[in-house]
């Protein structure tokens, strides 16, 4: 599929500075541009504030050992997007998980039936809440909240597990109205050995 979104996309080179410095780095590391930014470049300013969310989220700056790991936040992208049935984040992010947990299968278990996913007990916790957030959170109680706490997860954790929730939710909004196309690269990142 050659098509990146119905509304049409932005190349790396036509995006506007800042956004071509921002994004230059990611896509040297991995090849190529994911195309959620290229389709998200269409509006610079709302590219630029998902950008500055996400990356407070899913790329926290202390590298201590404290909060959530880099997988466990792909982990909770993985069970939103595929509760949303979201095909562009579920091949993004799963790629992404995949490489991080050091499991090439972990991404499609969860994707496909996360309730049914063997998963240590921090991982179920963080999976299930997750789960209650995106499908549900109107019906979030405080016994959903203790059973995260009763599985070692702090309060900063399971705040983060929210507004990771809440974001992807959004994205994977935006993927189903754009008819966002994933990278063919995607598909076989941490699939197989580099």
């Amino acid at each position: 599929m050659s098509e990146v979104s119905r509304f049409g996309h932005v190349e790396l080179e036509d995006m506007p500075d800042d956004l071509r410095e921002r994004l230059a780095p990611i896509a040297e590391k991995s090849g190529f541009v994911p195309n959620v930014f290229r389709a998200l470049a269409r509006r610079p300013r709302e590219l630029r504030a998902f950008l500055d969310y996400h990356d407070a989220l899913m790329d926290p700056q202390d590298d201590s050992d404290a909060g959530l790991s880099r997988a466990e936040r792909e982990l909770i992208v993985v069970a939103t997007s595929g509760a949303n049935h979201c095909t562009y984040c579920i091949v993004a992010h799963g790629a992404i998980l995949r490489i991080r947990a050091k499991d090439s299968t972990i991404a499609d278990r969860v994707a496909s039936n996360p309730y049914a996913v063997e998963l240590s007990p921090r991982e179920r916790a963080i999976v299930d809440l997750a789960l209650v957030v995106s499908r549900s959170s109107e019906s979030l109680t405080d016994d959903d909240l203790d059973a995260a706490r009763a599985a070692g997860l702090t309060e900063e954790e399971i705040w983060d597990i929210g507004a990771i929730t809440a974001l992807f939710g959004l994205s994977n909004r935006m993927a189903h109205l754009t008819a966002l196309a994933p990278n063919p690269e995607f598909y076989l990142m941490g699939r197989q050995p580099r």
